[in-house]
């Protein structure tokens, strides 16, 4: 793909880099408005990943492609094109050289994805995005042999992240190392009278908590602190070191405001933050975070350093404490407490619900993603596999199964909350809780967590034992049945649901 790409891509002309106030500039011009909070916002056509007309090319190119790239490849010969380069990971040996290039009338959409990574080096670069966002037909071809990705009928700023983010995984994966979906973080705590660092993965699919918790401050007080690192995509390595990718966040916003995500909202409001797809009155600049009549998947572009908690770094030196965050409604606890082979298990599980930010015509519903990461390219069991051995290889790693949604139905169940959640990975890290085993499925489940009335969690309360038992079994069931889906899975997975 590669010598096709530099054969027969020629554009009318390219706008070499051109500078960040130069893109905002453009944006202005191109319809953006400036908020009440002096920030840019931004609208676009398409408002989520169109992730269902996604294609990875892992060998030939079939005629149906080979003619819809020629076409493209054509088209934007005619085409003014803005060019920009910058860095993705800052650990040497791990930085990644980045290019895409957009036609000049989205200046948007370089201007944004700019803002997510590190500043440009000298070099030609390892990954290439290109997008034609005026194209007829909506289609991603994404060729991770040759680090190229193309972005047809798409203006959505997240396509070109995530573009980036898929390749440097599958980058990862080649070199011995995992790329994960997931946020990190440091809860440097107290114990035995000295200041330790516990560094945190938080999995989870957009919009099922994953930011939210990731940018929460504990409410820690002095020496005790969080440290915020990554809101997206880590790479997880064999000595349990987790190497960060960007320099941004991009959060939804629906019903953002200052009382339950303190971090957030300032980081929003910032001027440097760009306001995507949010309701902002054009004529007063007034932004309304609970407004969806766009869509409910808003978001925000915030630089890391307007998030408090942050530091310079983006890597963790040590991960202590792996998180799978899942939105369960019925009788999955707040928190379980898993083996490694049952944490494999959840990886390969990936059990939430599909939200606005992936699929919106399908949000609320089930759905497991393999790792919570829709981007991986090429066997999903051996990234399961690779796990395990990781896990096995440094055993001070522990793994939970965290619920953010329901226990006891969505009519008259008891919500788990944010300050549930937040309590939780607090006294994970503290190591305050305390565990009993749960026969039928293994794990172990909390017995008293402090700061928290797990009663109200108890399934008794809110169905008879034979119901129990019923959605047990159809829910081990289930999973059973999609493990057994990946014939090259470690046998030791799908044994750790029989105890």
């Amino acid at each position: 793909m590669r010598d096709i790409f530099a054969a027969k891509f020629d554009p009318r002309n390219i706008i070499d880099n051109p500078s960040e106030d130069k893109l905002r500039e453009w944006a202005l011009e191109q319809g953006g408005v400036i908020s009440e909070f002096g920030n840019l916002a931004v609208t676009t056509r398409v408002r989520s990943r169109i992730a269902k007309f996604t294609e990875v090319i892992l060998g030939e190119l079939e005629d149906e492609n080979v003619k819809l790239v020629d076409d493209a490849l054509k088209y934007l010969n005619h085409r003014d094109m803005i060019m920009l380069d910058r860095v993705m990971c800052q650990s040497n040996g791990y930085k990644k050289r980045c290019r895409v290039y957009v036609e000049a009338q989205y200046p948007r959409i370089p201007l944004m994805w700019g803002n997510t990574l590190f500043p440009a080096e000298a070099g030609e670069p390892d990954f290439i995005t290109v997008t034609v966002a005026d194209w007829p037909e909506k289609k991603v071809l994404v060729f991770p042999e040759s680090g190229i990705t193309l972005i047809l009928g798409s203006d959505y700023k997240g396509e070109n992240k995530k573009a980036m983010l898929r390749q440097v995984m599958y980058w990862a994966k080649k070199e011995g190392n995992i790329g994960l979906h997931a946020a990190s973080k440091i809860l440097r705590i107290m114990k035995d009278g000295k200041l330790c660092d516990k560094g945190f993965l938080l999995f989870g699919l957009s919009g099922t908590g994953k930011t939210s918790l990731a940018c929460h401050s504990h409410w820690l007080r002095p020496p005790e602190r969080v440290i915020i690192r990554q809101d997206d995509v880590v790479i997880l390595k064999a000595d349990s070191s987790a190497i960060g990718t960007e320099e941004s966040f991009y959060m939804k916003t629906e019903g953002l405001e200052p009382a339950a995500q303190p971090l957030l909202y300032a980081a929003a409001i910032s001027p440097r933050a760009i306001l995507e797809n949010v309701h902002v009155d054009k004529l007063t600049g007034k932004v309304d975070f609970f407004d969806s009549t766009l869509t409910s998947n808003g978001r925000a572009m915030v630089k890391r350093r307007d998030i408090a908690y942050t530091d310079g770094e983006v890597d963790i030196e040590k991960v202590d404490f792996l998180i799978f965050i899942t939105r369960h409604n019925e009788i999955v606890p707040p928190v379980v407490k898993l083996s490694q082979e049952w944490g494999a298990a959840a990886f390969m599980l990936g059990e939430s619900v599909e939200t606005s930010a992936g699929d919106p015509s399908e949000a609320g519903k089930q759905r497991r993603v393999v790792g919570t990461n829709p981007f991986i390219v090429g066997s999903e069991e051996e990234e399961g596999n690779m796990f395990l051995d990781i896990l096995r290889k440094n055993p001070h790693m522990q793994c939970y199964l965290l619920n953010t949604g329901r226990v006891g139905g969505l009519t008259g169940g008891q919500k788990i909350t944010v300050f549930d959640s937040v309590k939780i990975l607090e006294m994970i890290a503290r190591d305050k809780i305390s565990w009993k085993k749960d026969e039928f499925w293994g794990y172990e489940v909390p017995a008293d967590i402090p700061g928290l009335d797990i009663s109200r969690f108890d399934l008794n309360n809110y169905y008879p034992r034979e119901k129990i038992a019923a959605l047990s079994q159809a829910l081990k069931k289930e999973r059973l049945a999609w493990l057994s889906g990946f014939e090259g899975i470690h046998p030791d997975v799908i044994n750790a649901l029989q105890p």
